[in-house]
């Protein structure tokens, strides 16, 4: 892909790179591709929608930082924060309805009379479609062959829907996991204050092995506290939406890796075979070292952060703070 340079004005060929570094070439379904974190893919869309209404999708969504009207938009090249991120998933959590983020919902005095009640409106920004198959996408990254948010079921129950998305920038500065239910999100961004601080390699910084844990530890507890059993559910299809099960209910090529008879395999000796010995440590294309390219959180020093809204944030809420130099909890507790 030809792309010009901004600093510079010349012309330079851009090819991105999937994390395991290899192409298929084979057909693959976009839930597939979403859930196993296929940047190829990822561009490819990004193309085929364009990049400026990608920007007002996401500005609908929550996003407030600038973004760049650039082809690696498509992989979340631009700086945004925890907080944006965290409410833009609740926008696809709560069906395509877009609330900004509200810390406190409601002030009542010494006499029980309310002084302040913050708005609950919602505004429509995405299609109920369009918000369904992206909740069937992220609940793909759980139980996908090969998709990188599997390890989160560690942490969650059946009886509650859970999707997942990793990310990780460049030379893995900066990693990302954001945690989807129907009524509550939960984010979290490990990196250092400058880029140049980061994991030396992706199988110890991607966002699978470093941020998804904080979610995952987080979720555990919370889930398990009886106070909080109303948000245990599930997504349910409206009845009223036409939406054939063929659209989303797909999977996509499953790889195997070629494996020797261990008695063909015995070779008498002084003869010589061409069949290779098969190498466990060899690269599986369901199983990506990381996702390269995601967003990152520009004003964080060296810490880790974990921020939860609810889906829904137009309801009662607390405010939980902690000292800057330690992990950020926030939760939102729906009515």
């Amino acid at each position: 892909m030809q792309v010009p340079d901004k600093k510079t004005g010349i012309v330079r060929t851009w090819t991105p790179n999937n994390a395991n570094g290899r192409f298929t070439g084979d057909s693959i379904p976009l839930k597939t591709a979403f859930a196993r974190s296929i940047n190829s893919i990822a561009v490819r869309l990004g193309q085929e929608m364009g990049i400026k209404n990608i920007i007002r999708t996401a500005q609908d969504m929550g996003i407030k930082s600038p973004l760049e009207d650039e082809p690696s938009l498509a992989l979340g090249s631009s700086d945004v924060n925890l907080l944006e991120m965290t409410s833009a998933y609740s926008t696809v959590a709560n069906d395509g309805e877009h609330h900004d983020p509200v810390v406190i919902t409601k002030i009542i005095d010494q006499h029980g009379n309310e002084v302040m009640v913050a708005p609950k409106e919602n505004k429509k920004v995405l299609p109920y479609k369009t918000a369904f198959y992206m909740q069937q996408m992220l609940k793909a990254g759980l139980v996908e062959g090969g998709a990188t948010s599997q390890s989160l079921r560690l942490y969650t129950t059946p009886d509650t829907d859970w999707g997942g998305k990793t990310g990780t920038s460049n030379n893995h500065s900066d990693a990302w996991f954001m945690a989807v239910s129907p009524n509550i999100v939960v984010g979290a961004w490990v990196g250092g204050e400058y880029r140049s601080i980061h994991f030396r390699t992706g199988a110890l910084g991607q966002g699978s092995k470093t941020a998804l844990p904080i979610c995952g530890t987080f979720i555990k507890a919370f889930m398990a506290d009886k106070a909080f059993q109303k948000y245990h559910t599930k997504w349910m299809l409206d009845p009223d939406e036409d939406i054939d099960p063929s659209t989303y209910n797909c999977t996509g090529p499953v790889y195997h890796r070629q494996t020797v008879d261990p008695i063909e395999a015995i070779v008498p000796e002084g003869e010589e075979t061409d069949q290779e010995e098969p190498n466990p440590d060899a690269d599986d294309p369901m199983n990506p070292q990381s996702d390269a390219g995601n967003e990152r959180h520009p004003d964080a020093g060296n810490e880790r952060q974990t921020d939860t809204r609810p889906a829904n944030p137009s309801s009662e809420s607390r405010n939980n703070s902690r000292p800057a130099n330690r992990p950020r909890v926030e939760s939102v507790e729906s009515e």
